[in-house]
């Protein structure tokens, strides 16, 4: 396997990380992506309590001694105490998604813990370098969960990234499996993250049916929601995505607030009633044909990911 910047700064075998997942990413799925050589992710705010976090974290020690990191999606909640859990327990990486890094860079920064910021454009991308971040995450449109506003693809927002900054870019949306992790270092990236393909896992605490439902969406199935309030997100189908995009466009988060909780999301996600919530998906459902572990999925990768290297190793010119 190729060694790249992400590998040596996370102390990593695989240039993979594992994404927030919402109420997903508990020490149970983030110690299993750990242990298979690549990052997992504890997500931090849809816990509780500050308690609640440290129980994660502590959890996931008793599993593993491999790195890990902390993910937290800003603008949900205020974050700062379960920040300062993170930072107490001396996480080895934190990560920060869906808003401005700059109120918690420099906590992070000056203790010598690696910062990945979570980016969908070139200017949030420079700025997060500016603030320390060691790496950024370029999330292109055909990710799963809340996007950019720009609708740029992967392919062209992972190229422009890394034209645009010095610290190490990691790709983000639509990738899910060895080719994709090869296209992204072929764009300049070191490494990719990946969410949606982490849920079909056999690990990943998701309803059974929201597994098979990835295996069985296709690419051009997925929905996005909450575009009119500046907030896109793509999900799967289902009958409730179809009653949130009735209250579509919406004058304000308020008003589509009771449709979009929280709560909805788990309805669905964790309890599997589709009439009543929603969940999140990417486009690489179309690349989702089962629900390995999470050690099966790694292994695969890593294979698929050397016979294309093996493949790519003859130069176009002699043909």
């Amino acid at each position: 396997m190729i060694k790249t910047r992400v590998q040596e700064l996370l102390h990593i075998r695989m240039p993979i990380i594992q994404g927030g997942l919402a109420y997903l990413a508990r020490a149970s799925l983030a110690a299993q992506v750990s242990i298979a050589g690549a990052l997992g992710q504890i997500t931090a705010t849809t816990l509780d309590t500050q308690e609640d976090l440290r129980r994660e974290i502590r959890q996931l020690r008793e599993i593993t001694d491999k790195p890990f990191g902390v993910n937290f999606a800003m603008g949900h909640r205020p974050i700062d105490d379960l920040l300062e859990v993170a930072l107490e327990e001396r996480v080895p990486a934190i990560s920060l998604t869906g808003g401005n890094p700059k109120p918690y860079a420099p906590r992070i920064v000056n203790q010598g813990i690696p910062l990945i910021v979570l980016t969908a454009g070139v200017r949030a991308a420079k700025n997060a370098e500016q603030l320390g971040a060691s790496i950024v995450v370029a999330v292109g449109v055909e990710g799963g969960g809340h996007l950019g506003r720009d609708d740029t693809s992967t392919m062209v927002l992972t190229r422009r990234v890394v034209q645009s900054v010095q610290i190490p870019v990691v790709a983000s949306g639509g990738i899910a499996d060895g080719q994709g992790l090869v296209a992204a270092l072929a764009l300049g990236a070191e490494g990719i993250e990946m969410g949606t393909r982490f849920v079909a896992t056999v690990e990943c605490p998701a309803h059974p049916s929201y597994k098979e439902r990835l295996v069985g969406t296709q690419e051009n199935e997925t929905r996005i929601i909450e575009k009119s309030i500046g907030l896109p997100g793509r999900v799967l189908p289902s009958p409730y995505v179809d009653t949130i995009l009735a209250h579509e466009p919406a004058s304000s988060l308020e008003e589509l607030l009771p449709y979009i909780s929280g709560d909805k999301n788990q309805r669905a996600a964790l309890e599997g009633l589709w009439d009543q919530g929603f969940a999140w998906g990417g486009q690489a459902t179309g690349l989702i044909e089962d629900i390995p572990s999470v050690q099966e999925l790694m292994n695969r990768i890593e294979k698929q990911a050397e016979e294309t290297f093996r493949r790519l190793n003859i130069s176009w010119l002699d043909s």
